[in-house]
């Protein structure tokens, strides 16, 4: 094993790398892989390159560093974090605080996927525990947010993921009282607060409570972090978490429900925010001071939005996937629609998020179930895959290779 790590280690090469999978939403942020060929077709008997048993179920997404592959789970009661070679050895695990079970049938205590700057792995759980890894797996800092800052006080199972800006990693937490929401900003090589800003918007009950990971962005010069929950989309400082503008209340009949757990993503100026459980899809035009609520929504429509997968946006086009299967291409700047479609009809929803790799759209529902859509100008279906298990966390596409995460096994499916 030791020779293994090693070799590991040195086909690391430098940080950010092409082929690294930094985070849960790839690595430009917004759902798109690098690469131009990756599988079409697979089952458990074809092009499964390796698969691995993981322990308790979990629905957060990987993250790849060269040949290493990085995901939490629980293990034991413990939170657990996996370093696993590009072959589906395991070179090394890292306890992380004491687990904190779901609460949902889809949640656990790692939904939170990690995040990474090529040289330290950041996870969080649902525990409030917060860490850097190096690449051999050693803790270089651990603090518990929760013991910090007051403890948890959503009603289900703690999503959101840690994100990078240049010079920090920053959690959001979204939340009814007592308990605060804020933004916070770590130093990445101490876990040192940098920064911690307050976001207290008055949504009621459940509304207060979002699920949902900042966007991070640059626009005009500025490096901003985008965020969607109670009740508002919001734009913050990277340097400061100082809120450069809102947009709200996104629930104009304060429904006391609207609890957020899809991410915006932003392409061509705008954010593209889903809201109101899935009845809501708005984009917002970047910029501006204050409240911009009624100069910056330049479309919104009923239809075509999502829950739980968040789009993917590239080039001026979004993609959007519903809970139920509805999938559709639109205008980033308009709205408009270009095409959409639905998949068969299934008792099985969506909660992976889509990704755009290869020129094609890849679908995963909660069943194990994959579907492979072309990207171009007409809703086009390519091919179905079915593995079977339970999956929630979004898949990951490097060098060619599909990692899939179900509840029990990791597998990696490459052509043969």
């Amino acid at each position: 094993m030791r020779a293994l790590l090693m070799a590991v280690c040195l086909a690391w090469g430098t940080p950010g790398m092409a082929g690294d999978w930094p985070s849960w939403r790839g690595p430009h942020g917004n759902g798109v892989a690098d690469g131009a060929t990756y599988p079409l077709e697979w089952s458990k008997e074809k092009n499964i390159a390796w698969q691995l048993t993981m322990t308790g179920s979990a629905g957060s997404t990987p993250v790849v560093l060269g040949d290493l592959i990085v995901l939490t789970c629980s293990e034991g009661g413990k939170n657990s974090v996996w370093g696993i070679s590009s072959s589906g050895e395991i070179l090394w695990k890292t306890t992380v605080g004491d687990e904190k079970p779901g609460k949902h049938k889809k949640g656990s205590g790692c939904n939170p996927s990690p995040v990474s700057d090529g040289e330290r792995v950041f996870v969080y759980f649902k525990s409030g525990d917060f860490a850097a890894i190096d690449r051999q797996g050693k803790t270089l800092w651990h603090k518990n947010l929760q013991t910090e800052y007051g403890p948890d006080t959503l009603w289900w199972d703690l999503g959101t993921s840690p994100v990078l800006t240049q010079e920090h990693v920053v959690v959001t937490v979204m939340q009814s009282g007592p308990s605060p929401s804020y933004l916070a900003a770590f130093h990445r090589a101490t876990g040192q607060v940098a920064w911690k800003v307050d976001r207290e918007l008055g949504a009621p009950e459940e509304a207060a409570q979002s699920y949902s990971t900042p966007a991070v962005t640059t626009f005009e010069g500025q490096e901003t972090l985008l965020t969607i929950g109670a009740d508002f989309a919001t734009a913050h400082s990277a340097k400061d978490g100082k809120e450069f503008w809102r947009v709200g209340s996104l629930n104009a009949e304060q429904n006391k429900y609207y609890r957020s757990i899809a991410s915006g993503v932003a392409d061509a100026g705008i954010y593209v925010a889903p809201y109101g459980r899935g009845e809501m899809l708005y984009g917002i035009k970047l910029g501006g001071t204050g409240d911009v609520t009624k100069s910056h929504v330049v479309w919104s429509r009923k239809g075509l939005s999502a829950d739980v997968p968040t789009p993917v946006a590239l080039n001026g086009r979004a993609y959007v996937l519903t809970d139920k299967g509805k999938v559709g291409c639109l205008q980033v700047g308009t709205g408009e629609i270009v095409w959409e479609g639905e998949l068969e009809k299934n008792r099985n929803a969506y909660s992976a998020s889509p990704i755009l790799a290869g020129g094609h759209l890849y679908l995963v529902r909660e069943d194990g179930t994959a579907f492979v859509l072309k990207s171009g100008d007409t809703y086009e279906l390519v091919s179905k895959n079915e593995l079977g298990g339970t999956v929630i966390a979004t898949p990951v596409f490097v060098n060619g290779k599909i990692l899939l995460r179900t509840f029990e096994t990791l597998y990696c499916i490459a052509a043969q």
